[in-house]
């Protein structure tokens, strides 16, 4: 339907449980596959620690995106939080920064997918392993073509195909793809747990050797993007039924579903590896775990390979919202003037923000070039960079408008605020410590990617001026 301005509106056809499994769909991806074993590898037994702790700082920062969320009804999600309290230049470039740390994570799950993808064709006989698949030779241009990189291309496209004409249909998808990965996890939770493996001497003591408890921070460090996902609901507010009452529940549901998945399945796998089985496993390690302790199913042929299975659909529905959370920024961006006016118009036919699904995906498969470790790294600094501006941005809100309709309001407001900016913080600042010492790069991509949103905010305003 169209708005004051004669643009049509996003219609809300997402339910409740769609909008949970979208925060869902984007925190159980292929991070508790493949950290897990990292984690194990700097904490040890204390690994479960690690998540508790990450749960806790990031449910902080949940609470804010709640009452934000709820007080501000729009579509954007931390962006159209900022927009709301702060001036032009940093909202702007609040949405630069969310718009390229979404876009470069669907980059990491597409290329997350393949492998895994792969690796479940080769335990079926129907492909060799993934380090013996090469490249395909592409018919006229005469290129030779990764498979892996083809397959996550073919990922992006497809998800993208299917966002750009109906919303509803992606919401779909992504329900049934996250209750099937949960599914898998509790399955493998529920022979782990009765396993006669499990030990619960595996956690005694916590820091062996030389760690101590200062070996949580870097742990945190790597793992924080596991638990980063809810904050993707708020990026289609507009297009969830009854908002200011769904949103702060789906936020809330979607990350306490989570974080007991996640506690439960570091568990099941400490205590039956040990941590120095897993962290020797390294990203392989919860499938190490299931193969050891888990019987032949039908169909499925060990644990391994129900944990690929999952693995497949973790990446693909994590990719999925981050197509959903990527284009909804741009399109938000758009529709307020910030980005091109076409950008922020939803389609006559298909009623989706088509051309700020297309533009996010030219994008997103562009940063299929970037480094892997090094885009990973730069999307989990965004990410803590935009924790601390949302945090600040429900504190500078109540100040300014305290009679605003706030249907959710923070509980013991405003220590948590204050706590998710001092944590998230710390993290960011761990995070840069890291990147200084080990990975240079990816600081430099990040000043090079503000600074370019510098030069599109100056181009951009020339136009408008100009038009």
């Amino acid at each position: 339907m169209p708005d004051s301005h004669g643009e049509r509106s996003p219609e809300a056809s997402l339910s409740l449980v769609d909008a949970t499994m979208i925060g869902m769909g984007a925190m159980i991806g292929a991070g508790i596959f493949v950290l897990t074993g990292l984690a194990a590898d700097i904490s040890g037994p204390a690994a479960v620690l690690v998540f508790v702790l990450n749960g806790v700082v990031t449910t902080f920062t949940a609470l804010s995106y709640a009452e934000l969320a709820a007080a501000v009804p729009k579509s954007g999600g931390g962006y159209a939080f900022v927009r709301e309290v702060f001036s032009d230049f940093p909202s702007f470039i609040m949405g630069w920064m969310l718009w390229f740390a979404y876009m470069i994570a669907g980059a990491l799950y597409a290329l997350g997918f393949a492998p895994n993808f792969i690796e479940l064709l080769h335990v079926y006989g129907v492909a060799p392993e993934p380090g013996a698949v090469g490249a395909v030779a592409l018919p006229v241009v005469g290129i030779d073509v990764p498979v892996a990189l083809g397959l996550a291309f073919v990922a992006v496209l497809v998800l993208v195909a299917l966002n750009a004409v109906s919303t509803a249909a992606s919401g779909s998808v992504e329900t049934i793809f996250t209750a099937t990965k949960v599914s898998i996890l509790v399955v493998f939770v529920a022979f782990g747990a009765t396993s006669p493996m499990f030990d619960s001497a595996e956690f005694q003591p916590l820091f062996p050797g030389d760690r101590t408890a200062l070996s949580l921070l870097p742990a945190m460090g790597l793992t924080f993007i596991a638990f980063e996902g809810y904050d993707l609901i708020t990026t289609v507010t507009e297009e969830v039924k009854n908002p200011r009452e769904n949103i702060p529940k789906a936020i809330l549901a979607s990350l306490a579903t989570t974080i007991v998945v996640y506690l439960a399945v570091v568990t099941v796998a400490v205590g039956t590896l040990g941590a120095d089985g897993l962290a020797d496993a390294g990203e392989a390690g919860i499938a190490t775990a299931a193969t050891a302790f888990m019987p032949p199913l039908p169909v499925i042929r060990n644990g391994g390979a129900l944990v690929v299975f999952g693995a497949v659909f973790s990446t693909l529905t994590a990719l999925n919202a981050v197509v959903i959370a990527s284009s909804r920024v741009a399109f938000s961006m758009g529709r307020a003037g910030q980005l091109l006016p076409s950008i922020g118009r939803i389609h006559h036919r298909f009623g989706t923000p088509f051309v700020a699904i297309v533009a996010s995906a030219v994008v997103m498969l562009g940063s299929v070039a970037l480094p892997t470790e090094s885009a990973g790294n730069m999307s989990s600094l965004f990410f803590l960079l935009s924790f601390i501006v949302v945090n600040g941005s429900v504190i500078k809100l109540r100040r300014e408008r305290p009679a605003m309709n706030r249907p959710y309001e923070i509980p013991y407001y405003p220590v948590p605020p204050l706590l998710g900016i001092a944590l998230n913080t710390l993290l960011a600042g761990v995070l840069v410590f890291y990147l200084v010492r080990t990975d240079p790069l990816a600081l430099a991509l990040s000043v090079a990617w503000l600074a370019l949103g510098g030069v599109a905010y100056v181009g951009l305003n020339q136009y408008r001026t100009a038009a």
